[in-house]
């Protein structure tokens, strides 16, 4: 992976087709350090990592490509999450996930 990746401000965590963690950027290995201490780190089940209904929507991207987004609240932190799919020369291989600080409240745009 490129090396701006690992000091990105985002969590960025990627799978491979069954789940395994291929790549973990620096925030990202923090994240899971910080919120749960369970030593998840490349090799590990990205899978297990989630508790449900996220497990299942997992697998269920896991099996057939599509991107979730979403918000959530965690100690206090809200973040936004982004899992959509990777492709290797074409080629559906795993999700990713990018986790990033939103504030409470976000302006937003409309543009034309």
């Amino acid at each position: 992976m490129e090396s701006w990746l690992d000091e990105d401000e985002a969590a960025i965590t990627i799978c491979d087709l069954h789940g395994i963690i291929v790549y973990m950027n620096d925030r990202s290995k923090k994240a899971f350090t910080k919120y749960d201490n369970s030593g998840v780190t490349i090799g590990s089940s990205l899978i297990e990592c989630h508790p449900e209904p996220s497990r299942s929507k997992l697998i269920s991207m896991l099996k057939t490509p599509q991107t979730n987004v979403y918000t959530i609240e965690k100690n206090g932190i809200k973040k936004m999450i982004r899992q959509s799919p990777w492709y290797k020369d074409g080629v559906f291989n795993g999700v990713t996930e990018v986790s990033f600080e939103i504030p409470w409240e976000m302006a937003h745009h409309v543009r034309k």
